[in-house]
Parts: C-alpha cells; sequence; structure tokens
C-alpha cells in the first residue's frame, strides 16, 4: 500500500514537473526576459560593439547599466565618467549599440550624493537639505536644471529623489550626508514632487527611495546588517502613500532594511510581506520595484546568490540592481542562476511575465 501511494506521488510530481517545463520558452528567449530584469554597472569610459557590456546588453536583453564616476574601492580611479564630453560619448555609444532601448541609471540626488561632479566640468548641485530650506520656485529652477543636465548627458533614469525622512542626527548614510528634506513628511513629499516633475518633463524616469525608510537607522546596509526595528515608525511610511495616491511613481527602490515587526526573517529587499503585502497590496503600489544595489554587504555577505536572485524576485522585486561596484557578478551567471531557479520551479514562470510586463510600461512611457 504505501508503495503505491509513493507511486502515485512520483507519478504525479513528474506529471507537474513536465507540464512546468512545457510552459517555458526555450532557454534563448527566457534569458532574454530574465535580462529584462537586470540593471548592471562595469568598468569602463568607453564602449565599443566588442565590450563585455555591449554584447550582454544584446544577448540578454538586459534592462540597463547603471554608472558611476568613480571606483567604490579606489576613489582615485574613473569607473564610468569623467566629463561631460566623454558622457555623453559613453551614453551615445551604450543606445547606438544596443539592439533595443536601454535604460541608463545613475545617481545624482545632488549635493554629496551626485555622480555628475563639479570638480569634473558638470555643473554644482545642491542638497536634499539645502533644497528644503528653498521656496518652491527656486527649488523647480534647480531640479529643472539639473534634469536637463542629466537629459544633455543621454541619461534616462535618475535613482532619486530620496524620500526617507531625517529622523536619526546618528544616521550616517541618509541625514549626515543630507539626502533627506527633513523630518516632516508633507515637506518631504513637496520637495520630492518638484523633482519628480521635472524629470519627467526631460523624459527622466525618477526612482524614489528607499522603501520601507532608511531615516531612522544606525547602520549603513553598504557595509553590513542594518536592523530598524526599534527605530522605524509607520509615520516613515506617509511620504510613499501620499507619492503613490498621487498616481506619479514610476519606480519605487527597496532597501536592504530589516524590521522584525515587518517581516521577522527577511530584510526588506528579500520580504514578499513588505514589497508585496506593504507596498503593493496595502499601499495599492502597481509600478515597478527596483532592488538596492545587491551586492551590499548587508545582502552579499549573508546570502547566497541563488538566495538572493529567488527571495527577491518572489518577493515582488521586478528590477535586480547588480552595481558591480561593492563586488562582481558576470551577466551570464545571474542569469543562469535565475533560469535554474525557474526550471527547478524556486521562480515561478508567472513573477517573471509580471515583471517583464510591467518594465515594457516603464519602457513606453520612455518611448521604447
Amino acid at each position: 500500500m504505501k508503495l503505491y501511494k509513493f507511486s502515485i506521488i512520483f507519478f504525479v510530481s513528474i506529471l507537474l514537473y513536465h507540464s512546468h517545463a512545457s510552459t517555458l520558452p526555450d532557454d534563448d528567449n527566457l534569458k532574454k526576459q530574465i535580462g529584462q530584469m537586470l540593471i548592471v554597472g562595469f568598468d569602463g569610459e568607453f564602449v565599443d560593439k566588442n565590450s563585455s557590456i555591449i554584447q550582454d546588453i544584446n544577448q540578454y536583453n538586459l534592462a540597463g547599466v547603471i554608472l558611476f564616476d568613480r571606483d567604490y574601492k579606489n576613489k582615485t580611479k574613473v569607473k564610468n565618467i569623467s566629463s561631460p564630453e566623454q558622457l555623453n560619448n559613453l551614453t551615445s555609444s551604450l543606445k547606438s549599440l544596443s539592439n533595443s532601448p536601454i535604460v541608463i541609471s545613475i545617481d545624482q540626488e545632488g549635493g554629496k550624493v551626485a555622480r555628475l561632479k563639479e570638480t569634473n566640468g558638470f555643473n554644482k548641485t545642491l542638497s536634499a537639505k539645502t533644497i528644503s530650506t528653498m521656496d518652491t520656485n527656486e527649488a523647480a529652477k534647480i531640479y529643472q536644471s539639473m534634469a536637463k543636465d542629466l537629459k544633455n548627458s543621454g541619461i534616462n533614469c535618475n535613482f532619486a529623489p530620496v524620500v526617507d525622512l531625517a529622523l536619526n542626527p546618528q544616521n550616517k548614510v541618509i541625514y549626515q550626508l543630507e539626502r533627506s528634506y527633513g523630518t516632516n513628511p508633507e515637506e518631504v513629499t513637496k520637495y520630492a514632487k518638484i523633482f519628480m516633475s521635472k524629470l519627467h518633463n526631460e523624459n527622466i524616469l525618477s526612482v524614489i527611495k528607499h522603501f520601507p525608510g532608511h531615516g531612522s537607522s544606525l547602520d549603513d546596509s553598504h557595509y553590513g546588517f542594518v536592523d530598524i526595528s526599534d527605530t522605524w515608525s509607520e509615520i516613515e511610511l506617509a511620504p510613499y502613500k501620499e507619492l503613490i495616491d498621487t498616481n506619479i511613481v514610476e519606480v519605487i527602490m527597496t532597501a536592504h532594511v530589516f524590521n522584525k515587526y515587518l517581516d521577522n526573517k527577511y530584510p526588506a529587499t528579500l520580504s514578499y510581506n513588505i514589497n508585496t503585502k506593504l507596498l503593493r497590496e496595502k499601499l495599492n503600489y502597481k509600478g515597478v520595484i527596483v532592488s538596492d544595489d545587491l551586492q551590499m554587504k548587508a545582502i552579499m555577505e549573508h546570502y547566497s546568490l541563488e538566495d538572493i536572485v529567488t527571495l527577491s524576485i518572489n518577493s515582488g522585486v521586478d528590477l535586480l540592481l547588480f552595481g558591480n561596484q561593492l563586488s562582481h557578478n558576470n551577466t551570464e551567471e545571474i542569469v543562469n542562476t535565475i533560469l535554474s531557479q525557474i526550471k527547478n520551479n524556486n521562480i515561478k514562470y508567472e513573477r517573471i511575465l509580471e515583471s517583464n510586463q510591467r518594465i515594457k510600461k516603464l519602457f513606453d512611457k520612455l518611448g521604447g
């Protein structure tokens, strides 16, 4: 009897496996669907048709790239940006050599977090904290100028504005870098809207960050585990709720922060409770979710690549960011890891299709 039951279970399992496999496209097409969920960083100020990043973009249909001015570990070394002319040549080459439209993204918040620096010939930018002291007309002029600079440089996605609240003066990654507009959610939302609208005017995607709030934290997720359980409060969701309700949010970046009251097992980037139940279902967000850099130590030191991609995709993340600054993963390795997890049914193919649909809508906004 036991053998009979085992045989039935085994037979049904085989049927389910083949049923799952039969719904999948061939490997080449599936890899392109996976690639559409990736934004990656690369080394180099120039590219040509033989550059590995161009080959990866075209082989895997990558969503896009992220550019940095300096190498994270060696600040004297240029990574991608050295001057306005060089950057314009780089972005033009990326677009012309890519077989399909791509997102060319950057962190240009202003102030201390700016990849287009005055020392490299770009216009000076102001921090969110400084902007928050200005009236809205003055802020609008400044952000319009910044948006034009990005447009002229060939950038079409800016990982900004920050909508974290400046709740903790000991916070080194938000408060002390002057990346927040302040403690009042209404003020934060007001200035964030101005920034987003000026980016939108120049056909540049805006990305609000870092969900569900990084402003009360004590630690920096670049360097290790960040627990906000005892410092986070629900008021940190207020800017997200307001911006989502006004229907102007295109992309939200999720943070590598752990809050046992929201999810007692996983940090936000890997959390279904936070990305799907809280952000999508409770706050009614329909747009794209992008991860913060998945190579930050808060994630990479605690999870394998297999776990990182599986948990983040299953949690509801649509775009996976690998900056290749803090660590290096080649694109083939990332794609094949996700492919294997889909074939093993650890990632549902429906999740890939769901993310691809959201990403397509995003590209449609760019005219791509």
